[in-house]
């Protein structure tokens, strides 16, 4: 499945929305909150409004950039996100971060 990087921290909000009607319309299966370069990553308002959003088209949310413990894993999990990016996967599920 393709999924589309969107970087939102740089995006308003009614760009967010029209991002993932555009990802859905071009056969896209994932919506990705950030590459972990840019000057923010996910966020638990960005990760609510596109699993909002995403889930009108049948999008999925990956949140990413970050994320580097248990908690954050699960606020981000639980605003919707469906998958988590994180370079600190192994400590998390370790229980070490």
């Amino acid at each position: 499945p393709v999924k589309v990087i969107i970087e939102a921290a740089y995006l308003t909000p009614r760009e967010k929305r029209t991002a993932c009607r555009i990802i859905a319309d071009g056969g896209a299966k994932f919506v990705k909150t950030s590459t972990g370069f840019g000057k923010g990553g996910a966020t638990v308002e960005d990760v609510k409004l596109l699993h909002e959003e995403a889930g009108k088209y049948g999008l999925k949310v990956k949140a990413a950039g970050g994320i580097r413990n248990a908690e954050t894993a699960k606020a981000m999990v639980e605003a919707g996100a469906d998958r988590i990016g994180t370079s600190a996967g192994a400590a998390i599920a370790a229980g070490e971060a």
